[in-house]
This record gives C-alpha cells, sequence and structure tokens, in this order.
C-alpha cells in the first residue's frame, strides 16, 4: 500500500526548493481555463512531470504546469491542467495535487471546470457557482485505509463549498456584469458524453451542470479540511429534446470565452476573501 503521506512530503519538498513562498490559494484550472494562469505576477512555473509523484496531463487543452506565485498580492499555486478517472488514474492520484497544496500551507481551494448545462435558464459561456455536488463516478478518493495525519475517517460533506464564498462570488459576478447562477454539479466517470435518457436522469437527479472532474478533489479537500469555491462554465447545453452532436472546437472556444470571465471574477472573489 502506498504511503501517501510520503509521497507529498516528496512532492512538496521539490516545490518548496523552486518557490520559497507558503501558498495561501490553491486554485484547479479545467478546460480551456488556463487563462487566469497569466495573471499570477513573478511566476515560478513548474512542469508536473518535475514533480515527484505527480501524475502526467493527458488532455490535449490541459498544459500540464504548475504556476506559483501572487494573485492580487496573494500567494497562489495554480494548477494549468488536472487529471480525469477517465485518463485511467485513480481517484487518489487524481487527488494527489490537493493533498500537496494542503501540506504546503493552502487554505482555500478554488476549482473551476467545463460543464455541459442542463437548466433551461443557462446559456453558453455562463459561470455556475457550485453550492452542492452529487458524486456518480462509482469511486471514492477516500477508500481504503485512513491516514489520520490526512484526515478524518469520516470528513462531513453537509457544506463542501463555502457559503460565505459562494455569497462572495454572486456578489463580485454581480459587480463585474458577469452572467453567472448557482447550482448542483453532478460528476461521472467519462469520456463519452451522455444520452438523451441520461441527460433527464441527470436532470431529475437535481443536477444542474455535469462533468467529468472536481467532485473527488473537493471531497480530498473537505478531508483535508480545506475552504472550496467551485465554478463551472457552461461549455454546451444538454437539453435532450434540443440535444446536437459534441463539437470539442466549438466546446473550448466557449470555455475561452467562459474562462475570460472567470480570470476577471476569481481575483476580485480573492480580493474581497482577503479583506473579510
Amino acid at each position: 500500500m502506498k504511503d501517501v503521506f510520503v509521497q507529498v512530503e516528496a512532492a512538496c519538498g521539490a516545490i518548496r526548493s523552486r518557490f520559497h513562498v507558503a501558498p495561501r490559494v490553491g486554485i484547479i484550472l479545467g478546460t480551456g481555463l488556463g487563462g487566469l494562469a497569466a495573471q499570477v505576477e513573478g511566476a515560478t512555473v513548474i512542469p508536473y512531470g518535475e514533480i515527484p509523484h505527480f501524475p502526467e496531463s493527458t488532455v490535449e487543452s490541459h498544459t500540464g504546469q504548475l504556476v506559483c506565485g501572487r494573485l492580487k498580492g496573494v500567494p497562489v499555486m495554480a494548477m494549468e491542467g488536472r487529471f480525469h478517472y477517465y485518463e485511467g488514474y485513480s481517484l487518489p492520484e487524481v487527488t494527489f495535487p490537493v493533498r500537496v497544496m494542503k501540506a504546503l500551507g493552502v487554505e482555500l481551494l478554488v476549482i473551476t471546470n467545463a460543464a455541459g448545462g442542463m437548466n433551461h435558464q443557462y446559456r453558453l459561456a455562463d459561470v455556475v457557482i457550485l453550492e452542492d455536488h452529487i458524486n456518480l463516478i462509482s469511486d471514492n478518493p477516500l477508500r481504503g485505509r485512513n491516514d489520520d495525519r490526512l484526515g478524518p475517517r469520516f470528513p462531513d460533506m453537509a457544506q463542501p463549498y463555502d457559503r460565505g464564498l459562494i455569497d462572495l462570488a454572486k456578489k463580485s459576478a454581480l459587480e463585474l456584469g458577469i452572467p453567472a447562477h448557482t447550482g448542483v454539479l453532478v460528476a461521472v466517470a467519462g469520456p463519452n458524453l451522455e444520452t438523451r435518457a441520461e441527460y433527464r436522469m441527470l436532470r431529475a437527479f437535481g443536477a444542474d451542470v455535469v462533468s467529468m472532474s472536481t467532485v473527488p478533489e473537493v471531497i480530498v479537500a473537505a478531508h483535508a479540511g480545506l475552504k472550496v469555491v467551485g465554478f463551472s462554465i457552461v461549455t454546451d447545453l444538454c437539453l435532450p429534446d434540443a440535444l446536437e452532436p459534441v463539437d470539442i472546437k466549438k466546446i473550448l472556444a466557449v470555455a475561452a470565452e467562459g474562462g475570460e470571465r472567470l480570470s476577471r471574477l476569481i481575483p476580485r472573489v480573492l480580493e474581497r476573501w482577503t479583506l473579510s
């Protein structure tokens, strides 16, 4: 059995040798949403391949590097590219960077994703501020023997997304004129997209957006005692009676448009968070 705690320490040592400031905020950037990393000042860029035990990002739109520096004066570490269950990684591997963030001093996890919108009120490139989630990946990153050094055996999930930060994000979006909603995310294994019948089922479950990521990382963040604020960008409309074949190029273009909105919203949220 792998000793995740030892692996985390090795990864932290490699990062500390190149970035000498303890980050307060960790950011995970989803498909097409890497533009925010360009705002990080005094950036130290570390390719994942140079960090012990970090997986390799195999998705074309995920750069695969850690960007460390300051955003609005706040020390941050941002992942340009995440890992997915559908890439063949285990969920402990997918969520390993969250463990590393916690060990380095991160207090707040900001997590983003590109998602399919199942709510009829949503439009392409809209921001959805996550208020809850449903895990349908059929696995859990905490499965197996618990290491009390990393977190408790039975972490509470009554409020995985911080209520105060949700309100702060809503106010910030309104101030910036960014179309934003609050909603529930459902995570599925992927990599195929859903059928019409599956979208009807997921909507009936109470989900507003669907993605192939985020929920495992949030579970581990809760286990580690991190605050979390999450954002989805609606990159395709998953309405069963008007469903069209997926166009990946179009999805990436919409993700870039939504990413521009998040690149304005997230710094405002961090700025207000540090003052709260």
